[in-house]
């Protein structure tokens, strides 16, 4: 018997999680074949400058508005793991 994907991808987010990373559920829509998921492990002080420069996260809200409480507490998670996060709303 195999092991079944969900048990697989389990392992894994939970290896990540033990090592101090993150793996995002990575769903893209318009394409099809993505990876199943983002990893991401905190970047050091010294390289997050180069880093900001090829990886954002960007939240794209209506003009005016504000990330909601669960939004903000994800973008301070991925702050402190030294990512930039843009809020855009125009």
């Amino acid at each position: 018997m195999t092991t079944p994907e969900r048990t697989v991808e389990a392992r894994l987010c939970k290896r990540v999680r033990d090592n101090g990373g993150e793996a995002y559920k990575f769903v893209s829509p318009s394409r099809r074949g993505v990876p199943d998921r983002l990893v991401l492990y905190p970047v050091p002080p010294e390289y997050q400058a180069l880093v900001a420069n090829y990886v954002r996260f960007v939240e794209v809200k209506a003009p005016g508005k504000k990330p909601n409480a669960e939004q903000t507490r994800e973008h301070e998670k991925l702050f402190k793991m030294g990512f930039a996060v843009d809020v855009v709303d125009a």
